[in-house]
């Protein structure tokens, strides 16, 4: 039973493939028929609106993908760009501040060359400004032969103050509007005279000045390089430029008048710096102290007599 069930299922296989078999063969030889080509013909028409819209479609798919890989490349270069600006600027700024650098160093080095006597060029590493106290730091000391009292010159050859505390790689300086600084000043005009103090405000005040002496608003103030009696003096070669008058203020008394001085250098912008390192001022006695002695022909680098052992 289950044998002949298997033969009709196995006849009726054979019998549908040979149909399609020759159903295949007919169309293959009706397919260059003037029915069928018409009929292709026509379904090829009725299709191509619809190819058109399908291809339509594949191109604006296409374009689109273009366009947004168009832009993300854009996008990149622009990120590129912008980087490359930001590292351009930065590079002109580090060009600017090694420029305005070199302009300071070159002036320093003219200032010097304007000196006979030794000179050390500082960096300004630090600045103390306070109520009290007008302070900057430099990166030279006694290693680059700095000692205390030695002048600091600053734009122009203008003095700027004096080193009051070394160490062997850095030193910090007095500047002139520090209360405790007192220059010997002179007005160049009419030779007067006068102590140049600091005030911790952007101007200089130059005190005791006589009224007989004539100072006017214009008026340069060069150090006097001299003593003024009791224990002032000036410990700063002569002829340094300290500033210019602005004002004149008589003193209620009529005796003294004070003039009050622009510096001639930035004081609180000090960058670069010159040290003169070999100004020894001269030591005047005070009154009524006993002369030096003299040394006796014959007698150098012997010691006092007082000195001695006692001969026994």
């Amino acid at each position: 039973m289950i044998t002949s069930k298997a033969t009709r299922t196995a006849r009726r296989r054979a019998i549908a493939y040979a149909l399609l078999v020759a159903l295949c063969l007919l169309l293959l030889g009706a397919s260059n028929t003037a029915p069928l080509t018409e009929l292709r013909r026509g379904i090829g028409f009725a299709l191509t609106p619809l190819q058109s819209g399908l291809s339509s479609v594949t191109r604006s798919a296409t374009s689109v993908f273009g366009a947004i890989t168009r832009i993300e490349q854009l996008r990149n270069e622009t990120l590129d760009l912008q980087r490359r600006v930001q590292e351009l600027e930065v590079e002109n700024q580090r060009l600017e501040s090694a420029r305005i650098e070199n302009e300071a160093l070159t002036e320093l080095l003219g200032i010097r060359s304007g000196f006979e006597g030794d000179t050390v060029a500082a960096q300004v590493v630090g600045r103390q400004f306070s109520l009290s106290e007008r302070i900057v730091a430099l990166d030279r000391g006694t290693d680059h032969g700095l000692s205390v009292g030695d002048p600091v010159l600053g734009t122009g050859g203008a003095l700027v103050g004096s080193i009051m505390q070394t160490g062997p790689s850095s030193s910090l300086a007095v500047l002139l509007n520090d209360p405790r600084s007192i220059v010997i000043g002179l007005v160049e005009s009419s030779r007067a005279t006068g102590e140049v103090e600091g005030r911790l405000a952007s101007s200089l005040a130059m005190t005791k000045i006589p009224t007989t002496e004539v100072v006017a608003v214009g008026d340069l103030v060069v150090t006097a390089g001299i003593q003024l009696g009791g224990d002032v003096r000036s410990p700063f070669p002569r002829g340094l430029l300290i500033g210019r008058v602005v004002d004149v203020q008589p003193d209620p008394s009529d005796v003294i008048q004070t003039a009050l001085l622009e510096p001639a250098a930035s004081l609180d912008k000090l960058e670069y710096v010159l040290v003169i390192t070999d100004f020894q001022p001269v030591d005047i006695p005070a009154p009524g102290a006993s002369p030096v002695p003299v040394a006796t022909p014959g007698t150098e680098g012997r010691e006092p007599a007082d000195s001695l052992d006692p001969v026994p």
